[in-house]
């Protein structure tokens, strides 16, 4: 298929033309580019989608893959490792493609609105054009790290994009926080991409393809014993799930995604609600065969993604900035999200996902068009009374509101309720069934309170008296077309988008457009791990969801439809009312603990290691230093290097002291033996140096005292002396055994060897003595000494 590369390809163009020439160009032409790249980018998803991918579909056999893949390019190749530039559009894919250009289109008409007046129009459209080539790098990517090539341009933009205006320290701060945060989770991504490679890595070239993961000789691979008893797939996904946890803002590294409201709205809309949030559910759906063969780490996300969703859910019920509670509502959705894929429902948890992607990118650009009308401003607190002023806003955010409690018949009551109903109907193998209902539990009451916190930031914004003073309400008006237009499409596709995940009834027979979304998804992933449920609970639970929505709404709307509630002022006034209401309110102090826990000791660390290396070492000892020794060295050579004769005749005679010392010291000597045969060998060490090498010796080879003669001398000392000649004198140099080698013949030699050294310059003796452990007689015996 040779067009995929285009899918990508438009929206980079778009940004490559308005970050290197949008300075120089008109507005219109800057967000025509931006605009018209990524709708180009949706078109061709659509054609590919209706024509030669549906056609795959309908005419694909039992257990057949639905793909089309294109191989650009060979990118890496080392040993039997070959990763190709490969991208692959399969059903999953498809999905979200038409998410990400369906609503990035919207989001950028809407921001030819919002952005208006902005100085750094064109960066900004380059930065939006570059995120969307991004994150369809990421869902295209046939391999992981291709994939792992988009996953690090998200993040990247997500940094440029929330520290936007930069110029104000506290976003610049949010960007950076981001982008730190996403590099704790790609450093885990990283590590399990590895893991992976290590578990199937003989498979060939392929090892990292997503195709290779449903092999069943890939699986035999991943599944093997490792570390502690665990399967290789348990480590690689638990490292791959920390990457999920940084870009899906799941704990503990969520706390990047309220700041990150920082940005721009329709940043907030497109990166934090649509798309790059939810990179983490897409990467575990798209592994769904390698997450499904661990019940552990399938268990792990089930949890994290449920402890996620009820956290944010209260750390959303005091906050008073529109677009935090909306930034606490995501987290806690992504929440859900997780649920599904943790509980083997991988259909519940990309419908959520588009389905979330319509309603929660109509609620930040219907917030986003309230603070336009109210002069920028976002508390919740001094609005009120703006349904008549926003007619068109207040519609759509009503829907949007509607769509995200899970109230029939929009798309959010059939995707959460699906998902709350797979958790029920949990069946992971060695998980204990009552895990199951403490999943649906802690959903179950998250569903609760996103209906609360919703419906609380419905009424004080669009009902009751208008709290905002007279210079905001003279400004109040409602959004452009361009503005609206992209809300009423957003709020159609949360009401209708549920239709393709109706709830399955036994009892009636429904037409496959009713579960199209499951047929859809089937080829793409594993199969579901939930257990079927019968028509009774199925109504059960869904009455059970209904009823949490509801209930959540009427608490909503019996508290906060006149504006701020008298009742929950007295409330927090008490003791445990006001401790609830400080620990929403300081979302549990996890930042402070952060900050206690990582933020200072690493700061401490840091500074420590920049006295102490960069300052003291480097810049003290190795560069002041090494100046300073050279400094001192050029002044002694200034001082003797001075032109006198005398002075050098000094120094000559001073170096060939020196010279003479150090080369005339002697090592210390030594007496090495061995036993040859029936021969004793020894050898001398007089030492090294001028005195070693012109020593004189003397060798005690009995251990009696006596110098021992060469045989020579013994047989001149025992020739008779003729008449008037002198007595036969013994001289040193020639008489006495000297050699530094001595092989003796006859006699014996040991226990003890003495061996003099005369110093030939001082003429002192030294002896050194050796102890032979055997005594060697002339016949070659050896008896004890």
């Amino acid at each position: 298929m040779s067009t995929l590369y285009l899918i990508p390809a438009f929206p980079l163009g778009g940004a490559l033309f308005n970050l290197l020439l949008g300075r120089k160009m008109p507005r219109w032409m800057v967000h025509f580019v931006a605009v018209a790249s990524v709708a180009a980018s949706f078109g061709v998803v659509l054609w590919t989608f209706a024509n030669p991918l549906w056609h795959l579909f309908a005419g694909r056999q039992e257990g057949q893959p639905v793909e089309l893949v294109q191989n650009l390019y060979t990118w890496i190749q080392v040993g039997d490792l070959k990763i190709e530039m490969a991208f692959r559009l399969d059903t999953l894919s498809a999905v979200m493609c038409l998410i990400i250009t369906g609503v990035g289109t919207l989001i950028h008409i809407y921001s030819t609105g919002y952005m208006a007046e902005e100085p750094r129009y064109a960066a900004y459209f380059g930065y939006l054009n570059l995120f969307t080539g991004s994150m369809l790098i990421l869902v295209l990517g046939a391999n992981l790290p291709v994939m792992f090539i988009g996953w690090e341009g998200v993040g990247v933009c997500s940094y440029l994009l929330i520290g936007f205006w930069f110029t104000n320290e506290a976003y610049a701060t949010a960007g950076r926080k981001a982008f730190i945060v996403n590099r704790i989770g790609d450093f885990a991504f990283l590590i399990g991409m590895f893991l992976m490679y290590m578990a199937t890595k003989d498979l060939g070239s392929t090892s990292l393809d997503f195709a290779t993961f449903r092999d069943p000789a890939a699986q035999t691979a991943y599944t093997a014993s490792s570390w502690f008893g665990e399967r290789y797939a348990m480590w690689a996904c638990l490292f791959l799930f920390i990457g999920a946890c940084g870009k899906s803002a799941q704990i503990p590294l969520y706390v990047w995604l309220p700041d990150a409201m920082a940005g721009p709205t329709p940043v907030s809309a497109l990166i934090h609600a649509a798309t790059m949030v939810t990179a983490g559910v897409y990467m575990v759906a798209r592994m769904s065969w390698v997450f499904a063969a661990s019940s552990t780490t399938m268990a792990i996300v089930a949890g994290i993604g449920a402890l996620t969703a009820l956290t944010a859910a209260f750390m959303a019920f005091a906050q008073t900035d529109l677009k935090r509670v909306l930034a606490y509502s995501t987290v806690s959705q992504l929440g859900f999200m997780f649920v599904g894929v943790g509980t083997g429902n991988w259909t519940a948890a990309i419908f959520h996902l588009g389905t979330h992607a319509f309603f929660k990118a109509g609620l930040f650009l219907g917030a986003g068009s309230v603070m336009h009308a109210m002069s920028g401003s976002g508390d919740i607190m001094k609005m009120g009374g703006l349904r008549k002023r926003l007619p068109i806003t207040h519609a759509t955010f009503l829907i949007f509101c509607l769509a995200i409690s899970g109230i029939f018949p929009f798309a959010g009551f059939f995707s959460k309720d699906e998902i709350l109903a797979g958790a029920w109907g949990m069946s992971l193998p060695d998980v204990p069934r009552a895990y199951a209902y403490v999943l649906w539990g802690a959903l179950s009451l998250a569903a609760l309170g996103t209906a609360f916190y919703m419906w609380r930031l419905y009424f004080l914004v669009f009902h009751g008296e208008i709290r905002a003073d007279q210079e905001t309400q003279d400004h109040i008006h409602e959004s452009p077309w361009s503005m609206t237009f992209p809300l009423i499409v957003l709020a159609v596709l949360a009401t209708v988008a549920g239709v393709i995940g109706f709830p399955h009834l036994h009892a009636w027979h429904m037409p496959s457009l009713l579960h199209g979304l499951e047929i859809w998804l089937e080829p793409s992933v594993t199969g579901s791990m939930v257990s079927q449920a019968t028509d009774l609970r199925t109504g059960a639970l869904i009455g059970a969801a209904t009823l949490m929505g509801v209930a959540g709404i009427v608490a909503a709307y019996v508290l906060y439809r006149h504006g701020p509630s008298k009742q929950v002022e007295q409330f927090t006034s008490t003791e445990l009312g006001n401790r609830l209401y400080q620990a929403s309110k300081h979302k549990l102090w996890v930042d402070e603990i952060y900050d206690s826990a990582f933020i200072r000791p690493f700061r401490w660390l840091a500074r420590a290691l920049f006295e102490l290396v960069d300052r003291f070492l480097i810049d003290t000892v190795l560069v002041g230093g090494s100046a300073w020794v050279v400094s001192l060295f050029g002044r002694l050579m200034r001082w003797v290097q001075n032109g006198q004769v005398q002075r050098y005749m000094v120094g000559v005679i001073l170096g060939a002291a020196a010279v003479f010392f150090l080369s005339g010291r002697a090592a210390r000597p030594a007496i090495e033996w061995r036993k040859v045969g029936d021969r004793i060998e020894l050898r001398a060490y007089a030492g090294a140096g001028l005195q070693g090498n012109g020593a004189r010796l003397r060798w005690d080879l009995t251990g009696d005292g006596e110098w021992d003669l060469k045989p020579e001398a013994l047989d001149r000392l025992s020739k008779p002396r003729k008449p008037g000649e002198p007595p036969h004198q013994i001289e040193p140099e020639k008489d006495y055994l000297s050699d530094p080698v001595i092989v003796r013949h006859n006699g014996s030699v040991g226990p003890y060897v003495r061996l003099e050294i005369i110093d030939p310059l001082t003429h002192k003796a030294r002896v050194v003595q050796a102890y032979v452990p055997m005594v060697v007689s002339l016949s070659g015996t050896e008896t004890q000494p």
